[in-house]
């Protein structure tokens, strides 16, 4: 690294009979393994401690009593509340394939490989070698300088060199930054587990959006085709009584209009209902052809009919995956400021090799050919110009900036469930008043029939009176998707159903 100075003292035990016996060889060793025993356990920089969320530690659902909702706990399959077999069968097959899934489960296997990484740093490494090397040395260098007398006569030397070897090394932890690398990586693992359960409330969610949006187009295409069944018939009628001499050619046209603006609803809406069947089979893990043969057929909006369970504050901040997320990014970035620290302090490592060297094979492993050394390695990056300290600010202003994303994560779920809850409640109520409409609309288009063939309704009054019904059905089969729709965005706001999800199908590039 350009700047770097380094200043490294390597302390190697002599022959004992330099330094009085063994006894005075084994107490430097001895003193460096007792001293750094002592201080591994220091670790320096911040220690973690769990942020409070906003709203003072007490967050509160200000919607949980509103209109469709009730304040009981959230059950972990919340989408078995619908009681449709094919939203159990559809979201269970997705929660096992899905593709986003699967990318957010080999990001997990990363984090924890990354992990066992780390924690690698607290044990021994090593490398074993062995070599061969035969080497010869012409005569003319032999004899520059005249050092052997007579040695004119020398050709060359040619040696072998039998060797093999066993390199060690344990970095001390003096002042904590393998411990501090360690939480950071578990940490780093934790967010992950956490990204796997944000995709699997994101999966199940959008499975029942989906499901439920097939089926709601298909529902709609079926009151289109019944409008335009009922203005076909008020078209004959029209045409009978022109034909009678009762009414005008304007009248039929005007039947016409409407007959054909019904028909005209059918393909749109049936093209939905199969680009939602296409969207629905790939979110299952099937390519968009395969379409589910019991969505395709169903024809009935699933509801949850009785109020939504959504729990409190304190159970949605704790279940929301993306929350745990981003406090779990937080303390791995507190524990980075660590590791920055430790690098202004000098590390220790314990080196110690042995060898064996011989110019012949078979004088291998007898005493003679027997070497080794041992010793601690004591290395200290000075930060004269700066970087190590800058290292440190850049991490603090990282986890400032993690601290910040927490804050944000307990305020945004709190405001998406507050949302979802308060547009549940708007689409049931629309939906109630539509109900009441349809009702009263159908109410009075028999009744304006049966007065325009008694001769008193005209047959503006008629066609008013079907226009109106026509319009009623379809906003409520509309209000009845928008319904669905807003509870599943609810149980996508609260973050449930990863807590019993089936584990994720594991395949693998290179089969194994």
């Amino acid at each position: 690294m350009m700047g770097r100075k380094v200043m490294a003292i390597r302390i190697s035990s002599a022959p004992a009979q330099e330094h009085g016996g063994a006894r005075g060889k084994r107490r430097p060793v001895f003193a460096t393994l007792a001293l750094s025993a002592a201080l591994s356990a220091c670790a320096v920089g911040p220690n973690y401690q769990k942020p409070v969320a906003p709203s003072a530690g007490n967050p509160t659902l200000s919607e949980s009593t509103a209109v469709g909702v009730a304040p009981t706990p959230l059950p972990d399959k919340w989408w078995q509340l619908f009681d449709d077999p094919n939203v159990d069968r559809l979201v269970e097959k997705a929660l096992g394939n899905n593709t986003d899934l699967r990318v957010a489960a080999a990001n997990l296997q990363r984090a924890r490989a990354a992990l066992s990484e780390a924690r690698a740093g607290r044990l021994p490494t090593g490398d074993a070698s062995a070599s061969y090397a035969r080497t010869r040395i012409p005569g003319n260098q032999l004899t520059q300088g005249g050092n052997i007398p007579g040695a004119g006569t020398i050709t060359s030397i040619t040696t072998d060199q039998w060797t093999a070897g066993y390199d060690a090394s344990y970095e001390v932890d003096l002042f904590g930054g393998v411990t501090r690398s360690i939480q950071a990586a578990r940490a780093d693992t934790q967010a992950a587990q956490a990204q796997v359960d944000a995709a699997r409330v994101s999966v199940a969610a959008e499975t029942a959006r989906a499901y439920a949006s097939a089926c709601s187009f298909a529902d709609q295409a079926a009151v289109a085709r019944e409008t335009a069944r009922l203005e076909s018939n008020t078209l004959d009628l029209t045409r009978r009584l022109f034909n009678g001499g009762r009414g005008t050619r304007r009248d039929v046209d005007q039947v016409s209009v409407l007959v054909e603006q019904a028909n005209a609803q059918v393909p749109v809406l049936e093209a939905e209902r199969r680009a939602s069947l296409y969207a629905l089979a790939v979110l299952t893990g099937d390519p968009p052809e395969q379409v589910d043969t019991a969505a395709a057929a169903c024809t009935r909006v699933p509801q949850v009919n009785a109020p939504l369970p959504v729990g409190d504050g304190h159970a949605l901040i704790a279940r929301r995956p993306d929350v745990r997320t981003a406090e779990r990014k937080l303390a791995g970035d507190v524990a980075r400021v660590g590791v920055a620290t430790a690098d202004l302090y000098p590390s220790i490592k314990l080196l110690g090799s042995v060898n064996l060297g011989a110019s012949s094979i078979g004088d291998i492993g007898k005493p003679s050919s027997f070497g080794f050394s041992f010793g601690p390695l004591i290395s200290w990056n000075f930060p004269f110009n700066g970087a190590a300290r800058a290292r440190v600010h850049q991490a603090e202003a990282t986890a400032k900036g993690s601290l910040a994303s927490f804050d944000g994560a307990v305020l945004t779920a709190l405001q998406e469930t507050e949302q979802a809850l308060a547009r549940l409640g708007g689409a049931v109520q629309r939906e109630q008043a539509l109900r009441r409409a349809v009702t009263a609309s159908d109410d009075a288009a028999r009744l304006s029939r049966v007065r325009f063939d008694a001769g008193a309704d005209s047959f503006l009054q008629l066609l008013d009176a079907d226009r109106d019904r026509a319009n009623n059905r379809a906003a409520l089969a509309q209000a009845a998707a928008d319904r669905a729709d807003a509870q599943v965005s609810v149980f996508k706001a609260l973050g449930g159903g990863w807590e019993q999800a089936p584990p994720i199908v594991d395949k693998s590039p290179t089969g194994n």
